[in-house]
């Protein structure tokens, strides 16, 4: 996105990848169709140290403005939940629609690269046997390192002595302790929560698994959780207030797990009532005590005794310190002609095709900069 921007403002841009395909990461989202953008994707939904840090970026070259150009490049998307944006197609059309926008800015791709050789003297940087006033990391962070993802955006700050948040597995899923066997014997249910962690909260859906919890509910509140912080999951978010205390009423016979299994998969709601471990009769069980069950239902609490890590996580969240940077540029301070952008800086957003805005509009604003010294 940059090298295109760039070269269609008249800079003579070199685009180096260490991969033998451009776009690997593009190839594998959205199930194949790349979940490109998102039609809510305002600042509030990244997380970052710097909370307005993101901004001007987004403010400037919006998911609008993604959305005009995959409709110029005729590529059919269509919308899923929560503003989430797809192609009808296949997420090689992404990467065909960036290939020709870096074609018309004359861009020169040069593949399975061996970027390690880094030197910087006399305002030029010099990467192998090329070299130029401007350098832009888009390397990303070590997320789903079979992609071929690392840790070289980071060494590269660190290198120039700019700062870097510690990164940590984002959008990923949590695993348990032995004492919740109760969620590792659920392997495969997955129902409407609503999560919650350090006062963020998402509804979606949860799904049990072998090692603990994922989902889209889960992997979106992981990117709040830090290691020894508690979660709550609401196991019934669609129930009406006092609905255990009604269903005494309308079916007093009935026990804890024919009621909750009217609103929860029948392996949960069996668990559960394993758990809860309420014998008798709803007729017989005192209101204090159905209203408490409710409550619990309501809060459900664990502590994840980890992540599954880098190798599952859909981002990583820290990277290059926003303090280090240009807001407006993406642009390091303290070292003239260097940009960070997308992956590698300390901007994460939600699930559903966040990451993407910020990597086309991060990628855009450095572009706008490098650009602007060529332009006639």
């Amino acid at each position: 996105m940059c090298a295109a921007q760039a070269g269609q403002m008249g800079a003579r841009v070199l685009l180096l990848d260490h991969a033998d395909k451009p776009g690997k990461k593009i190839l594998i989202s959205g199930g194949g169709r790349c979940n490109f953008t998102n039609t809510g994707a305002e600042p509030a939904r990244f997380l970052s140290e710097n909370p307005h840090f993101a901004k001007s970026a987004l403010s400037r070259y919006t998911a609008q403005d993604f959305i005009d150009l995959v409709d110029r490049h005729y590529i059919a998307w269509h919308e899923k939940t929560l503003g989430q944006l797809f192609c009808d197609g296949s997420a090689r059309q992404i990467v065909a629609m960036l290939r020709d926008e870096c074609d018309k800015g004359g861009v020169t791709l040069r593949l399975s690269q061996n970027t390690q050789n880094l030197d910087h003297a006399d305002g030029i940087f010099r990467v192998g046997d090329a070299r130029a006033p401007r350098l832009v990391i888009a390397t990303g962070g070590p997320s789903i390192p079979k992609m071929g993802a690392t840790r070289f955006s980071y060494d590269v700050a660190k290198r120039f002595n700019i700062n870097v948040i510690e990164p940590r597995p984002a959008l990923v899923p949590f695993t348990l302790n032995d004492d919740e066997i109760m969620f590792k014997n659920l392997s495969g249910v997955a129902t409407e929560t609503i999560a919650s962690t350090n006062d963020a909260h998402f509804r979606e859906a949860s799904l049990f698994t072998h090692k603990g919890l994922s989902g889209p509910a889960i992997l979106q509140i992981s990117s709040y959780w830090r290691p020894g912080d508690g979660v709550s999951l609401n196991l019934t978010p669609n129930a009406p207030d006092d609905w255990l205390i009604a269903a005494k009423k309308t079916q007093p016979r009935a026990h804890l797990k024919t009621v909750l299994a009217q609103h929860l998969p029948s392996r949960l709601a069996q668990a559960l009532a394993d758990r809860i471990d309420l014998s008798t009769e709803l007729s017989n069980t005192p209101d204090k005590l159905l209203a408490a069950i409710q409550t619990e239902l309501w809060s459900w609490p664990f502590t994840p005794n980890g992540t599954e890590g880098f190798a599952k996580a859909e981002v990583t969240a820290g990277g290059v310190d926003t303090n280090a940077l240009s807001s407006k540029t993406m642009e390091a301070k303290a070292v003239p002609g260097l940009y960070f952008i997308g992956e590698a800086v300390d901007v994460t957003g939600w699930l559903g095709g966040y990451n993407f805005q910020w990597a086309w509009s991060s990628g855009w604003a450095a572009a706008q900069h490098i650009g602007t010294v060529y332009e006639s």
